[in-house]
């Protein structure tokens, strides 16, 4: 059966080579070749022995997921949606800023958490993505947007694990997939620079804390665990103390001081000032530290079969400004790319739709030019 490379981090292709009867140098340089220079040709890397590359033209492959459609604003914000089989879809988003290249990255097909902001939770949950899949997503784009920009460096400096899926519930395959990331013969990204986003599974965050600590951002969404357990169901089972004991923990492990947490705007119901208030006593409650966490309010993007509406723009600065007076560092992000769906809690959410078999062929390499929003945007502490 031949092997996707794109599967293995570095000690699993040092393994794949000792099969193979080479030694692990080869690895490195076959490493470097994937992830570095972005190469899909075994007949590409040069300093490969030729005997090897025939001998991997029959043993593996460098295969990163189709790409079935492909959308590009007019500020660069680029949306792929890859086919990874079966009818199942994923959906990837590169993000451009001035000193940065945010690519946003799935982790499974579909999602099982069922919260009930999120477009994509509401589709169901089809599988895990392998490390290949997931590494897939960066390894084309990284590709593509060198090609696209004309650039010989590094366009993506940036990774957050926070697109479609839960990527604590798919542990085994994101562990090698971050560390191909990480690795300074891969993709050289630093801890502070990948981020994995997780509604609260406690253990694989301990287990994540021990094994490969990168940033981490917490979709929190409610001050209360009778609120929060209507809005993200996992808080049945890690309710809010044990959820804030195990990012206690993690911050032992932490690339950064902080853990970041992901508050979605909804009118009426989790955007009022005392929810604000009960954040701030929720916060001091936890930790006598100041700034061991900041919130990042997320507007609602809505879709039909949520029942929710946004928060207006005054209420979410009302609540901002309430955190903000507490000394909790606080940002809003405007939603970019919610025109093509690309916005957060929108990824994917008619995925089953647009891979049925006439309605693939028709979109692959569509390109399709229209403006979003700015992405982000901080609150000024008064």
């Amino acid at each position: 059966m031949t092997a996707n490379l794109l599967d293995f981090d570095l000690e699993g292709l040092a393994a794949f080579c000792q099969r193979l009867g080479e030694k692990r140098y080869r690895a490195v340089q076959l490493f470097r070749w994937i992830h570095q220079k972005g190469a899909a040709n075994f007949d590409d890397m040069s300093d490969l022995a030729k005997s090897l590359r025939e001998k991997l033209k029959l043993v593996a492959q460098i295969k990163a997921p189709t790409v079935l459609s492909q959308h590009i604003s007019s500020d660069g914000t680029i949306k792929w949606l890859f086919d990874v089989g079966a009818g199942d879809a994923v959906e990837a988003v590169f993000i451009p800023e001035e000193d940065r290249g945010t690519l946003c990255v799935s982790s499974q097909a579909g999602c099982a958490m069922g919260c009930r902001f999120c477009s994509t939770g509401h589709q169901g949950f089809s599988r895990n993505l392998k490390t290949g899949e997931i590494i897939g997503q960066l390894w084309f784009a990284e590709r593509f947007l060198r090609q696209h920009l004309q650039r010989d460096e590094r366009v993506i400096s940036n990774v957050v694990m926070m697109g479609m899926g839960e990527p604590l519930q798919n542990y085994a395959e994101l562990i090698p997939a971050l560390r191909i990331m990480l690795d300074d013969h891969g993709y050289g990204l630093s801890r502070r620079r990948v981020t994995v986003s997780t509604s609260g599974i406690v253990p694989k965050m301990d287990l994540l804390a021990e094994q490969c600590p990168v940033a981490l951002a917490v979709s929190l969404h409610a001050p209360n665990d009778a609120l929060r357990d209507n809005l993200v169901p996992l808080n049945k089972k890690y309710p809010l103390a044990e959820l804030l004991a195990a990012c206690d923990r993690y911050l032992a492990h932490a690339p950064r001081d902080f853990i970041t947490f992901e508050y979605c705007m909804l009118d009426g119901v989790n955007d009022q000032p005392e929810h604000a208030r009960q954040l701030v006593e929720l916060v001091r409650q936890h930790s006598s530290r100041t700034g061991w966490c900041k919130f990042n309010l997320i507007p609602f993007n809505p879709f039909p079969q949520s029942g929710l509406t946004r928060s207006p723009p005054e209420q979410i600065l009302r609540f901002a400004k309430i955190l903000s007076d507490a000394g909790i560092v606080t940002t809003i992000r405007k939603t970019r790319g919610d025109d093509i769906d690309a916005a957060c809690g929108q990824l994917a959410g008619d995925v089953m739709d647009r891979t049925r078999v006439g309605e693939r062929i028709a979109r692959q390499r569509t390109v399709m030019l229209k403006p979003v929003a700015t992405f982000n945007q901080s609150v000024k502490e008064t």
